[in-house]
């Protein structure tokens, strides 16, 4: 049954100020009790053609210490590049410490970790999942957080993996988007590190630590959101429905995985029906893995009749995670929007009050819509009853798994 939000969601934006920035950022800030800092730069990096080299340039460049977590850790050539990056710095003094989420590493070749090991480099595997805590098994880390001198910080989709490499010109061309940011909101991504990481042995703070103070590196405000992985909802879950029900006039949702608990969906079609165009951005026949494709379009019924704009992109995997807003705030960072990120998976979100960045953001789902399929309603009703058949044994196995940790 829907849930009714009419009224309650069209009080939380009355006003004659329902469209000004600095409104969504009080929102946001009261509910989640998380003050945005000023004084960010972020830089929007799309695809590995960009993503790589800026991250490599700046390990390569670190004098005093290199923090990296990530989810993904599997092939190809440029797994090597980031590990002999990586053990360049350590074997010239600087602390490298590496966490990598025990799952979504498994494909880490030993050999590679020892080389590292060897150099110096500080390697741990969060929660191994052949343990006897199987508790645990469900509960990963999903963050990504790439952390220099305690400088320049990086987070988004990327994983270090091969098909993150190339422009996304090709279906062996992953499109994903991360961003390099500088000035305060650099604390709370080194803080998403430093929680994940308090659970090895290693000391949480040495000698290389300095806590720079913070001067201002541009002009953007930014509120760092840290989700824990235990059951029920997290700050993100609260941060997406804020954000949502804050809509005016426009959300876009560009989600690699797209299976939102039906609360959600109800407030989406609640959104379209106050006036609100909702377009969602999904991966299309290139999705990985492709359950996953029939996972998501279990909701579509209910979506489409409801008015909400679907589009499957056709190119590559999709694998992007942004939420925007009225073109005024956007939400970015490693949260898909999907139960598993909003209530199992340990991750890292930046909401960014710029209109300038969210237009930029825009720009490029508009660049993407161009290489999409809209799903129309009429031939959806009548697709065959085999796909009916997959898309519901999918979500039942998935319902009953929270989507089994496969999301990338």
């Amino acid at each position: 049954m829907m849930t009714e939000y009419g009224d309650h969601a069209s009080n939380a934006i009355d006003g004659d100020d329902r469209t000004d920035p600095g409104r969504y950022r009080r929102v946001l800030e009261g509910l989640t009790g998380i003050p945005a800092t000023d004084g960010n730069q972020i830089d929007i990096l799309r695809n590995g053609d960009q993503i790589f080299p800026a991250m490599l340039d700046a390990i390569r460049e670190a004098s005093t210490s290199v923090d990296l977590l990530t989810y993904s850790w599997w092939g190809g050539q440029i797994t090597q590049t980031f590990a002999d990056a990586l053990a360049e710095r350590a074997r010239a003094g600087v602390r490298v410490r590496v966490m990598i989420d025990s799952l979504g590493g498994r494909q880490l070749d030993d050999g590679m970790a020892d080389r590292m090991r060897d150099a110096g480099v500080l390697v741990h595997f969060f929660r191994p999942y052949m343990t006897y805590k199987i508790w645990n098994l469900n509960l990963r880390t999903h963050r990504r957080a790439l952390v220099c001198d305690q400088e320049v910080a990086f987070t988004g989709g990327v994983g270090i993996a091969q098909e993150w490499v190339g422009d996304a010109r090709t279906a062996d061309e992953w499109r994903d988007t991360h961003y390099r940011v500088r000035g305060p909101a650099v604390d709370g991504i080194h803080a998403a590190f430093l929680s994940n990481w308090l659970q090895t042995t290693y000391p949480l703070i040495d000698e290389r630590d300095r806590f720079p103070e913070r001067a201002a590196a541009g002009q953007t405000p930014v509120q760092t959101i840290r989700a824990t992985s235990e059951p029920g909802w997290n700050d993100l879950a609260l941060t997406m429905h804020g954000m949502l029900e804050l809509a005016v006039e426009r959300v876009r949702i560009t989600s690699a995985y797209f299976r939102p608990p039906q609360h959600f969906i109800d407030l989406l079609i609640t959104l379209v029906s106050r006036g609100v165009t909702v377009q969602v951005l999904t991966p299309g026949p290139h999705t990985e893995p492709q359950a996953a494709r029939w996972i998501s379009q279990h909701a579509y019924d209910d979506l489409l009749d409801g008015g909400v704009e679907l589009y499957n992109y056709q190119r590559s995997m999709l694998h992007a995670k942004i939420i925007t807003v009225d073109g005024l705030v956007a939400l970015v960072g490693t949260a898909n929007f999907d139960s598993r990120s909003i209530a199992l998976n340990e991750q890292l979100g930046l909401v960014v009050h710029d209109p300038s960045f969210t237009a930029t953001l825009d720009e490029h789902f508009d660049d993407d819509l161009v290489l999409s399929e809209r799903i129309d309603p009429q031939r959806w009703a009548q697709r065959p009853q085999w796909q009916r058949v997959k898309e519901r044994v999918a979500h039942l196995i998935s319902y009953g798994v929270r989507g089994s940790g496969a999301a990338h």
